[in-house]
């Protein structure tokens, strides 16, 4: 079976947990026996190239004159027309050129009918018209690539992978890694993102979704049918390297590492480092991440006068999440809305005991994790206090931690997949 998959971002570079998901469903597949060819906007050329083809869209040629694409819920084709009219060209040299072409000095004038999109790497600033140019791009890709089915990941590339639908009448697989009320919560949704995501959803003959938890979202806050969406729960990357780097402080070190957004939790982080503090002042919080509540929360730190126990490293990936892991005593993730959360798992991974919320889909597959709702600040202050303090249930939840995260296998999760592709190929 060949798959042609639409992704935004691919390891080793990626800003969170959908190109790592990515890269382990890709593996996955691999040995499971599919043929993956990944697409995405802006490939760097180290991408691991042994368990999938990466395809760069920056490299692929356009043709400008029989583009198509989606504005809203209209389709709009462009087609060559005959005419002499010329743009981007003055008065005087547009009657150079005609007399040119009169005169059979040249046969054609052309401004390009045939172009490249260089993508940002990331999540740029035009990333509306990125999204609709990446359709282009796949409306190419998919008329010259051989494949049975389409998968594409996230609301980002739902219009590329309708775009080689259409064009090649293969079916369609959409994968929910987060939705809109994940990021944004109720009451301050946006709309434009909303639309994409249902629009995409409505479009595929199936929908994976990383939890029960964003299951049940998909159903009663876009109403797409029940039956075509399934839950498919990530898993982790095996990675021996996370036992190279060990602990070299003293002190007790617990972790937040992630988007340092609304949706994360990170001010419920900081509530509870003072009241841990309180009882214990021999600990050191750290923030690893990056995002656009960071003042607040830098703010925060300095009113309860904890700044000499608080640390912010900024964002880290690769070896420098795993010394992360390797330092830190508890990991915590309060996240308000996640929708899975590989994090913890990498975390048990290094054999970290975890504190999860109740509000994240990893805890329902989860049992060797302290789960609690991300509001409690009491809860998870006793949590962390207990861990630190309770040299027998850190060693339960290090390792049967250990051992249930390096159960959680892609492979596994591919195979799961694979029958969905099977069911609508």
């Amino acid at each position: 079976m060949r798959v042609l998959m639409f992704g935004w971002e691919f390891p080793p570079h990626i800003s969170g947990g959908l190109g790592t998901a990515c890269y382990g469903l890709t593996k996955g597949l691999s040995l499971n026996g599919v043929d993956v060819t990944f697409v995405m906007p802006k490939a760097s050329g180290d991408e691991d190239p042994t368990y999938v083809r990466v395809v760069n869209a920056s490299d692929v040629e356009v043709d400008t004159r029989m583009a198509s694409f989606y504005t809203g819920n209209r389709q709009v084709s462009y087609l060559q027309v005959n005419t002499n009219l010329i743009p981007y060209v003055g008065l005087d040299d547009y009657y150079n050129v005609v007399n040119q072409i009169d005169s059979g000095l040249i046969n054609e004038y052309t401004t390009g009918e045939k172009r490249k999109y260089v993508f940002t790497p990331g999540y740029g600033p035009n990333l509306m018209q990125e999204v609709a140019r990446y359709a282009e791009v796949a409306t190419e890709i998919a008329k010259n690539e051989e494949f049975d089915i389409i998968h594409a990941h996230d609301w980002l590339t739902y219009r590329a992978g309708m775009a080689a639908k259409r064009v090649s009448g293969k079916p369609l697989v959409v994968h929910i890694h987060a939705t809109e009320y994940d990021r944004s919560g109720e009451n301050n949704r946006n709309d434009i993102v909303y639309n994409l995501e249902r629009e995409g959803m409505m479009a595929a003959d199936a929908v994976c979704a990383v939890s029960n938890l964003t299951r049940q979202i998909v159903i009663e806050k876009y109403g797409i049918p029940a039956e075509k969406v399934y839950t498919l729960h990530n898993a982790v990357v095996p990675n021996p390297q996370k036992h190279a780097f060990a602990k070299n402080v003293d002190e007790k070190i617990v972790t937040f590492l992630g988007r340092v957004t609304f949706q994360k939790g990170p001010i419920y982080f900081v509530e509870t480092a003072k009241m841990v503090l309180d009882r214990d002042p021999n600990v050191r919080f750290v923030l690893a991440g990056d995002g656009d509540m960071m003042k607040v929360v830098i703010d925060r730190v300095a009113e309860l006068g904890i700044s000499d126990r608080f640390h912010f490293t900024g964002f880290l990936r690769g070896t420098d999440i795993d010394k992360m892991f390797g330092m830190s005593d508890v990991y915590v993730m309060p996240s308000i809305s996640e929708p899975f959360g590989i994090s913890p798992l990498e975390a048990m991974q290094s054999k970290v005991p975890v504190i999860i919320s109740k509000q994240s889909g990893v805890s329902e597959v989860l049992h060797y994790a302290i789960k609690i709702d991300f509001w409690d600040i009491n809860a998870m202050a006793d949590a962390i206090y207990g861990i630190l303090h309770s040299p027998a249930l850190y060693k339960v939840l290090s390792v049967k931690g250990y051992e249930e995260a390096n159960n959680l296998k892609w492979e596994d999760v591919a195979k799961r997949l694979k029958l969905i592709y099977e069911k609508y190929a």
